[in-house]
């Protein structure tokens, strides 16, 4: 159907290099993963810097799979190995373009039948998409979200994509197999995704930006790298859209280069009545506010002229986001489970945690994520250093990183003399988390933070994911120590 444009394509395309092969198969279909190749395929294939070889990528990829055509954003020592495929490199910068190219001919959108809402930040993202797309679901949108969460439509699952943002030819078959069933697309938009193109061409007629600290050095190299990948979302914004930001820190710093351009408007945490907090808990929390805030803002474009009184009762219609302060009370006891895997994540839910339970003592559980950024390890330690009175130090997704050494790096966070449990083993380190609870006097306040994972069922470690969740792990030991609601 599509093979006449793609063949054509490949021959107009002002490629930087290319080597043809009167063997090559005519192609049919676009990929960006290597086994979903056919004979038929042009495979995308996106190089980083990493420490992997070129032999390795070969090894992992190439070897053994058939495909009609491989277009790459720089040269691969292994090209030689490659007989009977066309080859093609794009120009250093003309990646993203040319992949929105072949998109706009396999997956096509139809200018104008869908709005686009993009959210970026360090932390944040996926909860003011869930917002924002629970307050545009209960005025009659058809909402599409994309995040980390996976693809909903109308709040029902579709998909698990394993990514934040989805490569650009996964996102654009998304967007296509849908564009008849959403009204509006609501997606969070990553450093990664934005410095790889992964959102190139998409059309955000308004952004959101909830803040920004340390995250992926290990990726961007150094902090200003990063917020420049982000600050690339401004660029896909249309003529009349703008940025809401809740960071001051951020537009400032945005207000303090060129020119942006679109307008960029900051926003404060919303201002919500006893009734929205005592009916939705998860409010209380100053950064849910801000949150919020973000997706009514972001929200008001696409409603229209709302009455005022409805709009100050868009809370009604939020729901708790899964592994984003998911609170559980049994007692005086309040088990807290959250995704936070950052310094200033940690430093957040902490903070709120002791302003939303003062009388409480707090006993937080964490590890770091192997393979990512180890300089953000001991500063994670150094944030629950200063929150908890209590300590677990355990694994989370080790990767290809032995936990322990992951661990060491934590532990050079620590002020001298700090008292801590160390547990490798996650569950194990649960286990011991309600034991300790259970043996402390019942009318002494505690609250229960087990942080790192949040959503994520699964523990990563040497290329395999292997089923677990935190969730799980409460659940057994509540029904093994017997605790209820009423404990």
């Amino acid at each position: 159907m599509h093979s006449d444009a793609l063949a054509h394509l490949l021959a107009t395309t002002d490629f930087a290099w290319r080597h043809t092969t009167p063997d090559a198969p005519r192609p049919t279909n676009i990929q960006w993963r290597a086994d979903a190749c056919d004979p038929g395929s042009i495979l995308f294939f996106q190089r980083f810097d990493d420490d992997v070889s070129d032999d390795e990528i070969h090894r992992r990829y190439f070897a053994g799979r058939r495909f009609a055509a491989l277009v790459t954003n720089r040269p691969l020592d292994c090209f030689e190995r490659m007989a009977g495929v066309a080859l093609h490199v794009t120009r250093p910068d003309d990646w993203a373009e040319v992949v929105r190219r072949f998109c706009d001919v396999v997956y096509p959108l139809a200018p104008g039948a869908q709005r686009f809402i993009g959210v970026t930040g360090t932390n944040g993202k996926t909860t003011t998409v869930k917002y924002l797309e629970s307050i545009l679901a209960a005025h009659g949108q058809r909402v599409l979200s994309i995040g980390t969460l996976g693809v909903f439509l109308d709040g029902v699952p579709q998909v698990e994509t394993g990514f934040t943002s989805p490569p650009l030819i996964e996102l654009r078959r998304l967007l296509h197999a849908n564009q008849d069933r959403a009204d509006v697309v609501v997606m969070e938009a990553s450093s990664h995704a934005l410095d790889q193109g992964r959102v190139a061409g998409i059309p955000f007629e308004n952004a959101g930006w909830t803040n920004f600290t340390q995250d992926h050095l290990d990726y961007h190299r150094d902090e200003a790298s990063y917020f420049a990948a982000k600050a690339r979302l401004l660029d896909l914004i249309q003529p009349g859209g703008r940025l809401y930001c809740t960071s001051q820190a951020v537009a400032d710093r945005l207000a303090a280069h060129d020119p942006t351009p679109v307008p960029v408007a900051v926003l404060e945490p919303a201002r919500l009545p006893p009734a929205a907090i005592a009916a939705k808990p998860f409010l209380a929390l100053k950064h849910n506010r801000a949150n919020y805030a973000l997706a009514v803002a972001l929200a008001a474009p696409v409603l229209g002229a709302t009455p005022a009184d409805e709009t100050r009762e868009h809370w009604r219609h939020l729901q708790p986001v899964d592994g984003r302060f998911d609170c559980r009370l049994y007692g005086n006891r309040a088990i807290v489970i959250d995704f936070a895997h950052t310094p200033d994540a940690l430093d957040t839910i902490l903070d709120a945690i002791r302003d939303g339970f003062p009388e409480a003592r707090v006993l937080t559980l964490f590890g770091c994520g192997g393979d990512r950024d180890r300089s953000k390890r001991p500063l994670m330690g150094a944030a629950v250093a200063r929150h908890s009175d209590v300590i677990f130090v355990t694994s989370d997704n080790p990767r290809h990183e032995s936990p322990e050494r992951i661990i060491d790096d934590i532990l050079t966070g620590f002020p001298e003399g700090q008292a801590y449990s160390l547990i490798v083993d996650r569950a194990e380190a649960i286990a011991r988390l309600f034991d300790q609870l259970d043996a402390c006097p019942a009318d002494e306040y505690w609250v229960a933070l087990i942080a790192g994972k949040g959503h994520e069922r699964y523990i990563d470690r040497d290329g395999h994911k292997t089923p677990y969740s935190d969730q799980e792990q409460v659940a057994l030991n509540l029904q093994r120590l017997g605790w209820t609601s009423a404990l």
